[in-house]
């Protein structure tokens, strides 16, 4: 069961008991009568696993690695063979939460990683990883969402067509509502496409995901930005509910003296559009970033990458970041690189991007704060004087202490602030908190403008999958909205989680209704025997679970193309290439299933009594693979303590 046979070279991190150390119990025996005194059988509770609890668009990640691994099957149809491909059904179950797999499985700093229990043995499975695989395998495969029966003839306006917009406009569609997105730009994505480079979201990939979107009926108004070219009052006349995804695209000016009217000062946003748009061809000899996140890094790998050109003007590149004119580089083979310095008071980048950029030769200096724009004579900067600095979170804040004494000077042609963004509310002002954002309740609505509803970095920046979640559930409030329902209280872990009815449906096995206290509800044909469902309100812990059943199993890591200082210059070929189906099989059989059978048999094997027995094929199903019989058991415990997901847990009699 949970013996190593293969010869390790690394150590498990995990071990349930160390060397030397002596067990409670001497004799098996004494362990079983001496729990039989507690009167408890097991019982089988379905809890949320870390990493769906860490996944701000909620997931259903153990049901689509279940599924990957052939753990749980696709449905089968009349013929009884399966209705659709292992693939297809993995990705479905995906895209209930989150319609954009092929982006978020590059570009997600992937939370859920962090969160998985599999940590405490040797190292997270690669969820980002399998996602990506599942996202390129529906696009080369022309997989489409599946359009409601009925329509209700409610229509909805979403402002806004970036991952939050795209996210509640997806989710309302499939509701049956008629949605419109209002987008100030030419496409949709937000900052997908605006503000993540390109060979890290290829647009190919991302066009293919937003039309697959579209393609459930939603129209669009583009080049259209609410509040100046149409008013707020026509969209309450023409839509019955309004959704706010504006995002935040503005961006933060660096808090540094003299760096107002600045014309080589300038924003991350307006910096990454400029590239994005195809304006931006080319940057100065010396860049100087500041910021510490995920987009300082994306601005200094783009200026690596576009370089500078001898004797080329200042105003070229300025004038393509302020939007007045595009670069005309005639001779890209002239291009040399640009010295890039990127300095941070407080560090958040993920770790690989930054790894990434110093592979590039990007200098990156911690702990150095700005403080002053040095300019010539013509006004426009020549260096960024910093100044160190020891900074640290006291109380959910940053503080941070300058040290006297520390200044240098940069020098720099172009200085970007990466250190945060803007939400634009012109013509929308009635919703500014005061704050230059919007302030909605728990459920998303917009406190004190019934029918208005708001998600995304326009509450608060943060993560796209974050803006994803957001518009998942602003939809579900939306929804219940427009149906005259009370909007009641979302559960305390808000996520798609497995639905146990759903499998027993799609197996054909039906329920009928009770409307009375039964007792002896092993023989009922209309419960789901000894069967709890706390998803909504636990996540599952390590400790839970009994990890010695597991060995060591490296990895499987997804082929990372490494650039130099020298092989950045000039490309912008995409870096990350997917897990091949053999691996990502391999990668999902890692997962650990935690609070949900796997189907492992630890329980039937130890059982003592044999009071813990496999369900019969007719009426099994995945989270239903075992059954207690309470006639033969005595309450020992054993089926809890060598359960490796932690789904037996003992209750009854308690």
């Amino acid at each position: 069961m949970s013996a190593t046979t293969e010869t390790q070279t690394e150590k498990l991190t995990f071990r349930r008991f160390k060397d030397g150390e002596t067990p409670k119990y001497k004799r098996l025996q004494d362990k079983i009568f001496q729990s039989s005194w507690s009167y408890k059988c097991p019982t089988y509770v379905q809890s949320t696993p870390p990493c769906q609890g860490s996944c701000p668009s909620g997931e259903d990640i153990r049901g689509y690695l279940n599924i990957v691994r052939g753990i749980e099957k696709p449905p089968v149809g009349p013929d009884g063979k399966p209705t659709m491909s292992w693939q297809e059904y993995a990705w479905r179950r995906l895209t209930e939460a989150n319609p954009l797999p092929a982006v978020m499985g590059r570009v997600c700093p992937a939370p859920c990683e962090t969160g998985c229990n599999r940590n405490q043995v040797e190292d997270h499975v690669g969820i980002n990883s399998v996602e990506h695989y599942l996202g390129e395998w529906a696009i080369k495969n022309n997989l489409q969402f599946k359009k409601p029966e009925k329509q209700t003839g409610k229509k909805v306006a979403v402002i806004g067509g970036g991952p939050a917009g795209l996210s509640a406009a997806y989710q309302l569609a499939l509701k049956g509502h008629s949605v419109t997105i209002f987008d100030e730009h030419d496409k949709l994505g937000g900052m997908m496409r605006y503000g993540i480079p390109g060979y890290r979201t290829p647009r190919e990939v991302l066009d293919a995901e937003i039309q697959r979107i579209l393609n459930l009926g939603i129209e669009t108004r583009l080049n259209c930005k609410v509040g100046v070219d149409i008013t707020l009052e026509q969209i309450r006349k023409e839509f019955d509910a309004v959704f706010l995804g504006l995002g935040a695209q503005g961006g933060r000016a660096l808090p540094a003296e003299g760096a107002e009217n600045t014309p080589n000062v300038v924003t991350a946003t307006a910096f990454l559009k400029a590239f994005n748009d195809g304006r931006l061809k080319t940057v100065g000899k010396r860049v100087v970033v500041v910021g510490g996140g995920d987009t300082s890094m994306d601005v200094a790998t783009v200026a690596r990458r576009l370089g500078h050109i001898e004797n080329a003007k200042p105003t070229d590149w300025e004038g393509a970041i302020a939007g007045q004119l595009a670069q005309d580089v005639a001779d890209i083979s002239a291009r040399k690189g640009a010295e890039v310095v990127l300095t941070s008071v407080f560090m958040t980048a993920s770790k690989h991007e930054l790894e990434h950029a110093q592979a590039e030769g990007i200098e990156i200096m911690q702990g150095w704060m700005p403080v002053k724009v040095i300019k010539g004579e013509d006004g426009r900067a020549i260096a960024l004087r910093v100044r160190q600095c020891e900074a640290k979170m006291v109380g959910g804040k940053l503080d941070i202490k300058p040290i006297e004494g520390t200044e240098k000077d940069l020098p720099a042609d172009l200085i970007v602030s990466a250190i945060g963004q803007t939400v634009d509310l012109t013509g929308l002002e009635e919703f500014d908190n005061g704050k230059g954002g919007v302030t909605a309740d728990k459920n998303y609505q917009v406190q004190g403008k019934p029918g208005v509803f708001a998600g995304g970095d326009v509450l608060r920046p943060h993560l796209l999958t974050t803006a994803i979640g957001h518009g998942a559930i602003a939809a579900d409030t939306i929804d219940q909205y427009l149906s005259g329902i009370e909007v009641g209280r979302r559960p305390k872990i808000d996520v798609h989680y497995f639905d146990l009815m759903r499998k027993y449906l799609e197996k054909g096995i039906k329920f009928n209704e009770i409307h009375e206290a039964i007792r002896g509800s092993s023989e009922s044909k209309d419960v789901i025997h000894n069967f709890e469902n706390r998803s909504d309100r636990y996540v599952i812990p390590h400790d839970e679970l009994f990890l010695g059943h597991f060995q060591y199993t490296p990895r499987n890591k997804r082929k990372i193309i490494h650039l130099t200082k020298e092989t950045a210059l000039g490309n912008f070929e995409e870096r990350l290439e997917p897990l091949t189906e053999q691996q990502v099989v391999a990668e999902a059989k890692r997962c650990m299933s935690c609070g949900l059978c796997f189907e492992c048999d630890n329980c039937v094997v130890y059982c003592p009594q044999t009071a813990v027995y496999r369900v019969k094929k007719s009426e099994a199903t995945t989270g239903r693979y075992v059954a207690t019989d309470y006639d033969k058991c005595i309450g020992c415990h054993i089926c809890h303590d060598v359960c490796p997901t932690g789904y037996i847990q003992m209750g009854l009699g308690e």
